[in-house]
């Protein structure tokens, strides 16, 4: 095996990231890559000289959500650790830019997905890569 297949035949490799809850978190995490890929775009394609940084973080919040999307329901420990990666670097952005966000507001003339901890999307942002960090924790592969 390469790494990012299961054997079926044994079941302490069972990856089951993409099972029961899993399946909830997938789906939060296609929602936010669609909305936060639309938002991307329709800002860089209307307003991107008013505020670049804040569009183009908007841009890398859309393609870490997809990343996470994508990596959460695919199996094997090579996926596993794409998402761990996708999912710190989301907590990481949420955090940094929120933070930067509110005390420095001058900086994001324009709400990006990760603004304010997420407050624009009923702060999910700031806790789904929590809850995702916990189930890729509870669905470690052996």
């Amino acid at each position: 095996m390469t790494g990012t297949e299961t054997n079926p035949a044994d079941p302490q490799q069972k990856d089951t990231r993409n099972t029961g809850p899993g399946r909830l978190l997938i789906a939060v995490y296609a929602v936010f890559a669609l909305s936060a890929t639309a938002r991307a775009g329709y800002q860089i394609a209307t307003k991107f000289a008013e505020a670049p940084l804040a569009h183009i973080l908007s841009a890398f919040a859309a393609v870490v959500y997809i990343v996470a999307t994508i990596s959460l329901a695919k199996p094997g420990r090579t996926w596993f650790k794409v998402s761990l990666a996708a999912v710190l670097t989301e907590l990481v952005g949420v955090l940094v830019v929120g933070a930067i966000s509110l005390f420095d507001p001058v900086a994001f003339p324009h709400d990006t997905v990760w603004s304010l901890f997420g407050r624009g999307y009923g702060f999910v942002p700031l806790v789904l890569p929590i809850l995702g960090l916990l189930w890729l924790n509870k669905r470690r592969p052996s």
